[in-house]
């Protein structure tokens, strides 16, 4: 097991920060910081979270960090539920509900499905049920054959924006499961080159679907200063139409077929609506 100071060491050099700028921030000595990495100083659980919060360290983390100094975990994780996290579940389930008609969910570090909204259950229609099995998991249902990626008219665009959001994610906040989804779903390919994308808003995700291509946009929403590693690590992901036509679309009657058949692939999916 790693030692408190090896593991700020790692912390510090992944976020390429040198000991004299921690410590300025942190408001101690380059000395000190020094003796607490090289194990000389036994450092205080107060110590070990200032200098954690000045490197970004993710809550489940600095847990590790307390654990390995001695100290008990200071962050609870609990299930974001009604019964364990009520005024969690309720913020998220209003931001999911007052998005439809358009699709949102809320996802775990590992991007598995935690919550979504009625909108959303039309575009699992075709996916292949072994992928709509708890935990549903958004890189897998995206970017596998039997999912939504047959449906996905830029693929390879959406494939280069994932790669590089993910593999940003890892270098913040590295994790095995995680890392084994980037590995089979989007490592580079020889083949294969990142595309760009002209856009004037953001690259849309352009998605074949009831005979029409609708062109999404996204953004990410996410906990202010959370004290629970659930909710450090839960992000509401909130899908936009990016065109008139993709607007008009989800404004029509039209776009609500196929929900019921769909709810019916996925009844343990949490939904906003219950």
């Amino acid at each position: 097991m790693r030692t408190v100071g090896e593991l700020l060491r790692q912390w510090r050099h992944r976020r390429r920060v040198s000991q004299l700028d921690l410590a300025i921030a942190a408001d101690v000595s380059a000395r000190h910081v020094s003796l607490v990495e090289t194990g000389r100083s036994r450092p205080s659980a107060a110590m070990i979270l200032r200098l954690a919060a000045q490197l970004d360290v993710p809550l489940r983390e600095r847990n590790r960090l307390l654990l390995a100094a001695g100290f008990a975990p200071r962050y609870a994780e609990r299930p974001l539920d009604r019964e364990a996290l009520p005024a969690a579940w309720d913020a998220v389930e209003r931001v999911l509900r007052a998005h439809e008609p358009y699709p949102a969910l809320a996802v775990d570090r590992r991007w598995n499905v935690v919550m979504s909204n009625r909108a959303l259950a039309p575009f699992l229609a075709g996916v292949a049920p072994e992928l709509l099995t708890p935990p549903i998991n958004m890189v897998r249902l995206g970017l596998d054959p039997r999912g939504l990626a047959p449906h996905i008219v830029n693929l390879a665009q959406v494939r280069t924006l994932l790669r590089g959001r993910i593999a940003r994610q890892l270098a913040t906040a590295p994790d095995q499961e995680l890392t084994a989804l980037y590995e089979k779903f989007l490592a580079p390919r020889p083949e294969e080159e990142d595309q760009p994308v002209d856009s004037e808003i953001a690259i849309p995700m352009i998605f074949s679907f009831g005979g029409r291509e609708l062109r999404l946009f996204s953004t990410t929403t996410t906990f202010g200063t959370p004290m629970d590693i659930t909710l450090d690590e839960v992000s509401v992901e909130s899908y936009y139409p990016a065109d008139a036509e993709s607007a008009a679309y989800f404004a029509s009657p039209d776009a609500g077929v196929g929900t019921e058949a769909a709810a019916a692939l996925v009844p343990e999916l949490p939904s906003a609506d219950r």
